[in-house]
């Protein structure tokens, strides 16, 4: 078989048994693609020693070391697969080691800029997708995918999204969040489009847009709200983004007391270690309750 046919039933094996996104498909083809272009278009034939080289070019080449990682990755699985189906005897990606991760600190944004930035909203809707950003701490991905059926009921204080590798997860709101989105649905009828095929696909979404094929709000027309929201705020466009405010919305958790047990369930992490991050921001206090719970602490010294 040609490598663009293994690459093929390869990514299909990732989508029917293990479930990955089109996302995730589509970034390891082109991982995928890359590594066979550099290789003169025999990458299921090369040798240990040529993937090798290929991987240490990565650096060279200005690629970032989540970009490396991801392609390692990619790679690793490519030959992992065609080891378990016999098309090859032996994984030449074995003794890779991935470039190693950097520990940066998230960006975050204060409570007083959080609401600096809510108050600076242009719409209810746009009120309504900010206060779910942060105020539950969503994904620009999980936000835009939202369909309407996804809307708390009356009485109701929480959704029911669908995250990564599409895992169920509850995520509570408060009470500004819910009012917001009680606010977005009042006047979302008027909004939607007049023609019944557009209509028809934006009424499937709780953030729908009357121009995008699907009907439903892009992650470019968020961003977009987010840069004039902030502008209007007095705030850096460049220092908020969807991120910054799961970022924000976590870091704010902790700060306040919130454990990373629960932290972990409300971002959906699948391991803790994602979430450890966090820690950063509770320095200060882990201190203070040490000094003044802790019996040991409170000891006195000669």
């Amino acid at each position: 078989m040609s490598d663009s046919a293994l690459i093929e039933a390869f990514l299909e094996m990732l989508s029917a048994e293990r479930g990955a996104r089109a996302n995730t498909l589509e970034a390891y083809q082109r991982d995928l693609d890359d590594a066979r272009e550099h290789l003169n278009g025999s990458l299921s034939q090369a040798d240990a020693a040529r993937i090798e080289a290929y991987v240490a070019g990565l650096a060279g080449r200005g690629l970032s070391p989540a970009t490396a990682r991801r392609r390692i990755s990619a790679l690793r699985q490519f030959f992992r697969f065609l080891l378990q189906e016999n098309i090859r005897a032996d994984d030449p990606t074995s003794r890779l080691d991935p470039p190693k991760r950097a520990r940066s600190l998230p960006k975050t944004l204060s409570p007083e800029e959080i609401e600096r930035l809510i108050e600076a909203a242009e719409s209810p809707r746009d009120r309504a997708l900010l206060e779910l950003l942060y105020g539950a701490g969503l994904r620009v991905s999980e936000l835009v995918s939202l369909p309407l059926r996804a809307a708390p009921r009356p009485g109701q204080d929480h959704m029911i999204i669908e995250g990564k590798g599409g895992h169920e997860r509850m995520v509570a709101l408060g009470r500004p969040a819910l009012a917001a989105l009680a606010a977005h649905l009042d006047a979302r009828a008027d909004s939607l489009p007049k023609t019944d095929a557009k209509r028809e696909k934006a009424q499937r979404w709780l953030f729908f847009s009357a121009s995008a094929a699907d009907g439903r709000l892009t992650r470019r027309r968020v961003a977009q709200i987010l840069d004039a929201a902030a502008l209007k705020a007095g705030l850096d466009p460049k220092l908020v983004s969807p991120h910054v405010l799961r970022h924000a919305f976590a870091t704010h958790l902790v700060d306040g007391g919130a454990d990373l047990r629960t932290v972990q369930t409300l971002l959906g992490h699948a391991d803790i270690a994602t979430t450890q991050i966090y820690t950063h921001v509770a320095g200060g206090r882990l201190k203070t309750l040490v000094e003044t719970k802790h019996p040991l602490a409170r000891r006195k010294t000669t």
